[in-house]
């Protein structure tokens, strides 16, 4: 097999893993609803859990973490270079936000991408367990708290891997994600009257 055929089979998979409409598929065989359309509209594990239940949206978080991981992971089997391992991870988040399944109607890509960090750099995991946790018990805030977790994985990809690459990877991976959720949180603040109430929780059930 040539090594354009190599990179070829490894992109178009990473995007049918990332497509794989989890979330949507969980809310449709568990409680017949299109989860897109109810709590927040996302097409992640956060409004599973919320809208379906807490072991259904956990399945979803793992899962969806399991596509990006696969993604890189299937391309590295293959044998493509580093950076198309990068670009295979990346094209499964993209994946995950537009669903070839579900006419590219996907969701903001969090938890694939924690899969793809993940797996690129599993010496981040410890890192991004302890700031999840920390900011879990001082917000009560979910998303925001993996999100802060992410922020890690620069400076991991710089101290401990000392790759300028993975560097540069991780934060296009934060900055697409950030776009993605921009909108998310405008909402929330329009909602919640300010800053404080959208970061600062009373608990798991406080949401709007």
């Amino acid at each position: 097999m040539n090594d354009v055929l190599r990179i070829a089979i490894a992109l178009v998979c990473a995007y049918l893993l990332g497509s794989f409409p989890t979330a949507y598929l969980v809310g449709r065989f568990k409680k017949d609803v299109d989860i897109r359309k109810v709590g927040t509209r996302n097409m992640g594990a956060m409004n599973v859990i919320y809208s379906v239940g807490v072991a259904y949206g956990l399945l979803v978080l793992a899962v969806d973490i399991a596509k990006g991981a696969l993604a890189v992971l299937v391309a590295r089997w293959l044998g493509v270079s580093f950076t198309f391992q990068l670009v295979a991870g990346g094209i499964a988040v993209v994946g995950h936000m537009g669903p070839v399944f579900l006419r590219f109607r996907g969701g903001k890509g969090g938890a694939a991408c924690v899969g793809v960090l993940a797996c690129l750099m599993p010496w981040a995991i410890p890192f991004a367990v302890g700031i999840f946790a920390l900011a879990m018990i001082i917000t009560r805030y979910p998303t925001f708290s993996y999100s802060l977790a992410l922020c890690c994985a620069p400076f991991v990809a710089w101290l401990i891997c000392h790759s300028g690459t993975l560097v540069l990877f991780s934060v296009i991976m934060l900055l697409v994600l950030l776009l993605r959720y921009v909108p998310r949180i405008m909402e929330m603040r329009s909602t919640g009257g300010s800053w404080r109430r959208v970061f600062l929780r009373k608990g798991l059930k406080d949401r709007f």
